[in-house]
């Protein structure tokens, strides 16, 4: 098999407080492979965010990559030093932040912020970056590109914001893009510009994504594969086919149960009673069981690890001791 763009092995994170530690993720792995997109997916909270700023070192300052090797080219960018990840930040790898204006710098024209990464990654003189500036914003849908880049963050809505940061994510054609909620902010004709984009950097540029969002229909357009996280750690992973038509995991079948749909079958939708569980220490016991119609005893005294199922395809897996497992 072709080498992984990116391999993610055992993550794991925390987050200090002043009273309390968050153990955000534990032993996350996953790979991203060439010109396939991966959909990261699980409700507010889930740990979908903290995975993929700690893939490019970017936590706040509270944050603390507790375990794991992220592989990228043969090196651990949680190891490589910050010059060499400077390298690889922006050139070969991106990220779409989910907060667009939160990641915008407030004092900076977007055309001196678009330029910037042309200039500093891209080897482009400030001539060749002001253009192709403005060829970028104009393709990712925003009709006045030269008042665009002359107008502060402040000056723009945010879905205008969103794709800005699009903008700069794709200039430089990475090879590995992580985007954050991409398309939250933008009505449904600017969701599809940017998918669109998206998949097209996938097909002619044979990018890796890691898609991370909690739309189903976005899923079911975009990915090839689908991981469902839960309480910082990953209960399912599969085709999107695999995931979707046949869900292992109470939890994956909860959430597209709650996601509304467009055809005729519009019955009523169904929440996932109960709330995510505390994550101040990290569990001893599947973290869904109090959510869960279907756990068992064993379910409430030890995680359940993520495994083949015994009448399943080896690539789709699931974290549930309803399921009966190959061994």
């Amino acid at each position: 098999m072709a080498q992984p763009a990116l391999s993610v092995r055992d993550l794991g994170v925390r987050y200090r407080g002043k009273d309390e530690t968050i153990y955000a993720l534990q032993g996350v792995s996953f790979d991203l492979a060439a010109g396939r997109v991966l959909a990261l997916v699980g409700e507010s909270g889930s740990g979908k965010t903290t995975a993929a700023l700690a893939l490019l070192r970017l936590l706040p300052a509270q944050g603390e990559v507790t375990s794991g090797q992220v592989l990228f080219e043969g090196r651990d960018l949680l190891q490589a030093s910050d010059h060499d990840l400077r390298q690889v930040r922006g050139r070969q790898a991106a990220i779409i932040f989910q907060d667009p204006v939160a990641g915008l710098n407030p004092v900076l024209t977007i055309g001196e912020q678009v330029a910037e990464t042309l200039r500093s990654h891209g080897g482009m003189d400030r001539k060749q970056a002001r253009q192709a500036a403005l060829d970028l914003l104009r393709g990712v849908g925003l009709a006045e590109p030269d008042r665009v880049s002359r107008a502060y963050p402040f000056q723009l809505s945010g879905g205008m914001c969103q794709r800005v940061m699009v903008a700069m994510a794709t200039a430089l054609n990475p090879s590995i893009l992580l985007a954050d909620e991409p398309t939250s902010s933008l009505d449904v004709t600017v969701q599809a510009q940017i998918l669109y984009q998206l998949d097209e950097l996938r097909r002619e540029r044979q990018t890796a994504i890691l898609l991370i969002t909690h739309d189903f229909g976005v899923v079911a357009h975009m990915a090839d594969e689908v991981a469902v996280i839960y309480a910082g750690r990953i209960v399912e992973h599969g085709s999107t086919e695999q995931v979707m038509l046949r869900p292992l995991h109470p939890y994956t079948a909860a959430l597209i149960a709650a996601t509304p749909r467009l055809d005729g079958d519009r019955g009523p939708l169904r929440g996932i009673p109960g709330n995510s569980p505390d994550l101040v220490a990290p569990s001893e016991h599947c973290p869904f069981a109090p959510r869960c119609g279907k756990a068992v005893n064993r379910c409430r005294a030890e995680p359940p690890p993520l495994l083949e199922p015994a009448d399943g395809d080896a690539a789709h897996v699931v974290a549930c001791y309803n399921t009966v497992w190959h061994g």
